[in-house]
This record gives C-alpha cells, sequence and structure tokens, in this order.
C-alpha cells in the first residue's frame, strides 16, 4: 500500500516529498492504539521522578509550569495533526521540514530525534534494571537489561497490528494508575483528611515569580512524547483517524499531567518534595495505599518498559523512512514478512549497548554530555514541526485552509507562539549548563558534518 499526499485544489506541495517511498509498511494501527504509542513514550521519569525537581524550583507555582508547557504542546498537537493528515508517513516531521523548509532541516531533525530517542532507550532499559534491584538485590543489572531488551525487540520483530495491541495494554496500566492516584489525592484533599498546601510555606509563589518559567524545562520533559504520533500515522489504519487520534493524545496527556500536579502540590508540602522518596509514593502513603512503595516501583519499572517500546518502535521507523530516502544505508529500510524494519530495529537498539557502557565504565559526567544532548534533539523536534507548519500554512488560501481534513484551532499564530515558547525552551535547556553546551553543540555539529557528507554521495542517485 502506498500513502499519497492529500491533494486541495491549487495546492502542490514541494516535490521531495518520501511519501511514496515507504512502501510495504502495513496500515493496521487503530486510534487507541496509536494514542497509546505516544502516551506511553511520554508517561514517564518526566512525571513520576521529574515532578520532585520541579516542585523544588517553583514551589506550588509549578501548576504554572505545566500549563505553559501543555500550551506548548498543544500547538504542538495540533501542528503535526495538520500536516500527518495531510502527509501520514513514518518519516512525520523530519518529512515536514523538508517538505516546507529545507532540506538540511529536514535530515537535521530526523537524525537528531533519532540518535536521541535511540540513546533514551538504554536508559529507560538501565532504569528498569535499577528498579528490579528493589525486589531483587543480588541479581546483576545487566541480566535484567539483556532480558528485558529481548522482551522489546521480539515485540517490535512481530506484526504492526501486535505491536500496537501490546503497547496499548502496557502503557494503559500506568495510564490507568495516574488517573486512580489523581482520584485519591482528590478523595484526600475534598474529604479533608489533607490540608490543602496551595499557599502553605510561603504562599503560591514561594520562590517569587519568575521560578515557574524555571521550572518549564521540566513540564516540557513531562510533555515530551507527544510528537510520537506522528511517527504512528506511516501506519495508521485510515488517515480519517489521524485527527481524532492527535486531539485525544494531547487531551489525556494534558489531563493527567494536570491533574498529577496538582494533586501533589495540594497533598505535597512543596518544600518536603523529594527529600527521600518520590512524592508519589509519599501522597500513596497517604491515603493508605498498601505497599505504596512496592506498588510504586511496579508502576515506575512499566512507565520505563513501556517507554523504552514505544521508542523503539518510534525509532526504527524514523531509520527506516531514512533508508528509503537516501539519509542512511539503503539496507535498513527494507521490511521482513511480518512488515517490520528489522535491520533499522536492531540498529536503533544501540543506544541499549551505548547505555550499559556508559553506566558501568565511563564516567557520570559522560553520560550527563550526551542525555543534555538528547534531550535537545528530542525538543528540536518541536521548533521543526511548528516552523514546518507555519510555512505550510503560509501557503494556503482561505479555502484551501477551510479544506483541511484537520484544522488547529490557534492556526498560523497559534504555531507562531509555540515555535518562540519552543526555541526558548531548546536555547535554555542547551545554554542551562556548561554540560549541555558542550555536549547539545558537539552532537548538532556532529549531525551537520553527516548531512554535508550523505548529502554529497546522493547528489549522484536518482530520486
Amino acid at each position: 500500500m502506498v500513502y499519497h499526499c492529500t491533494r486541495m485544489p491549487g495546492f502542490v506541495p514541494e516535490p521531495q516529498s518520501d511519501l511514496v517511498h515507504e512502501q510495504g509498511l502495513h496500515h493496521q494501527l487503530t486510534v487507541g492504539q496509536m494514542t497509546m504509542v505516544a502516551v506511553g513514550g511520554s508517561i514517564g521519569t518526566g512525571l513520576l521522578l521529574g515532578s520532585a525537581a520541579a516542585l523544588e524550583i517553583a514551589g506550588p507555582s509549578v501548576i504554572l509550569s505545566y500549563l505553559v508547557a501543555a500550551f506548548i504542546a498543544y500547538t504542538v498537537s495540533m501542528a503535526l495533526g495538520e500536516l500527518s493528515s495531510m502527509h501520514p508517513a513514518a518519516g512525520s516531521f523530519g518529512l515536514y521540514g523538508e517538505l516546507y523548509l529545507n532540506q538540511y532541516l529536514g535530515f537535521l531533525c530526523r537524525a537528531a530525534y533519532w540518535a536521541a530517542i535511540a540513546f533514551s532507550i538504554g536508559a529507560e532499559l538501565t532504569a528498569s534494571a535499577a528498579y528490579m534491584a528493589y525486589w531483587f538485590p543480588a541479581v546483576r543489572g545487566e541480566l535484567w537489561v539483556i532480558l528485558f531488551s529481548a522482551l522489546l525487540l521480539i515485540v517490535n520483530l512481530r506484526s504492526v497490528l501486535a505491536f500496537g495491541r501490546f503497547e496499548f495494554w502496557f502503557a494503559m496500566i500506568k495510564f490507568a494508575t495516574i488517573v486512580a492516584f489523581i482520584l485519591a489525592g482528590a478523595a484526600l484533599l475534598l474529604g479533608g483528611r489533607a490540608a490543602p498546601q496551595y499557599t502553605a510555606h510561603g504562599g503560591f509563589l514561594p520562590k517569587g515569580p519568575v521560578a515557574p518559567l524555571l521550572a518549564v524545562f521540566w513540564a516540557i520533559y513531562a510533555f515530551g512524547g507527544v510528537e510520537m504520533l506522528a511517527v504512528t500515522t506511516g501506519e495508521s489504519r485510515s488517515s480519517k483517524d489521524i485527527p481524532r487520534a492527535s486531539r485525544l493524545t494531547f487531551f489525556l496527556l494534558a489531563g493527567v499531567y494536570l491533574g498529577a500536579i496538582t494533586v501533589l502540590v495540594g497533598v505535597m508540602p512543596w518544600n518536603h518534595a523529594g527529600a527521600s522518596e518520590s512524592p508519589f509514593v509519599s501522597v500513596l502513603r497517604l491515603a493508605k495505599v498498601p505497599a505504596a512503595a512496592f506498588f510504586m516501583n511496579f508502576v515506575v519499572l512499566t512507565a520505563a518498559l513501556s517507554g523504552a517500546n514505544a521508542k523503539l518502535y518510534v525509532a526504527s521507523r524514523l531509520l527506516f523512512s531514512m533508508g528509503r530516502t537516501g539519509w542512511a544505508p539503503a539496507r535498513l529500510g527494507k521490511l521482513n514478512a511480518s512488515g517490520s524494519p528489522r535491520l533499522a530495529l536492531l540498529v536503533s537498539s544501540y543506544g541499549i549497548v551505548t547505555a550499559l557502557i556508559i553506566e558501568n565504565w565511563a564516567p557520570k559526567q559522560a553520560f550527563l554530555y550526551i542525555m543534555g544532548a538528547a534531550f535537545s534533539g528530542l525538543i528540536f523536534s518541536w521548533v521543526v514541526s511548528l516552523a514546518a507548519h507555519i510555512s505550510f500554512r503560509w501557503r494556503l488560501t482561505v479555502q484551501q485552509t477551510a479544506a483541511l481534513p484537520m484544522r488547529s484551532p490557534f492556526g498560523l499564530w497559534g504555531s507562531i507562539l509555540g515555535f518562540v515558547l519552543a526555541s526558548a525552551a531548546v536555547l535554555h535547556t542547551l545554554f542551562a549548563t556548561r554540560i549541555n553546551e558542550i555536549g547539545g553543540l558537539i552532537f548538532f555539529a556532529a549531525l551537520t558534518i553527516a548531512y554535508l557528507i550523505l548529502k554529497h554521495r546522493r547528489q549522484g542517485s536518482p530520486p
């Protein structure tokens, strides 16, 4: 099956589209499965563990940080929803950058995201091994990494329908748990069993009015993953499902993030956050949930494995798309009988080995350098997606805009504002610390060199 660009009267995209190259992918993912891949890739340490760091920075006003991050994520979700409704493809935001900006940004976006997300797979599996030590302290962490890696590779090598079903239920565990957490916390507050902490210990803005902006970084990190939906559109059952999946992904994530952080701030004194345990565990203890620490360890383990599973899928599809269009070796664009890009999948699991090596033998500083660079690569996809959407919308007439399969409520100006805010987040991430600055600049410089080499090789190749 071949997906072609959706055409509107008088609108012809630039000719370098790689949609027609993604032949062989099986279009079997339902709305729920597409949504849960993005939700599974998003809900993780950014919320479950990063919430404590955000609370310490901003206090109760961290709620404002999550609102700002939610707005930025909304502009990204709607922009990608519009673009993927027009161009459903595994190449996703890399394709949109190439179509509506230029070849360099299209490559840089796709390659940076692939490198970043593939490395983070290893980080998630390394974290999973650490969680298993809670129950099996005598077992070496490397054994768990090997076992979990084998499981995820088996799941991803099967048909996309089987993968979608597995990830749907895997991601549903942590989603349902956080919903239960929100309900438990709300019961504590509304039932009078916990005194609201929104203005205790220095008021709503104990660290000053600028603090919520400083904590936006952690909040955006929690929303990282909404862009994964665009990658799944290359295997969606129908392009008509994309608008619904885009809206559903954002509203599910925004609902659980804003609900969870509001409950945390209300129940947990902000100046106790991260003192001895996860704030989620503290709230569950107050709600008298039996074995709260045991239960939350299971949840964060599930969150890490589900996130690694979704990221492995996304990374393999991006590398497959690059292999089909000459931005990576052509062998990476081959599919097995189940429609899975086997070699691209195996190459994308490099992060597992890399993370193990760095975790065990390299200085801790090296791990921080690479993670800083990786996060810059993830957020860079938001910036390119918003810029591509601005260029896309700028070319449309009023009639063409009205005919879009999906329309962002904020349109062009929403993406412009989102672009400014997301760009500020990227710059803040890069220059917040010396580690991020050096790691990020080396990362993008290396990808630029790779682009120049690959472009030179592609010039003599047929399109």
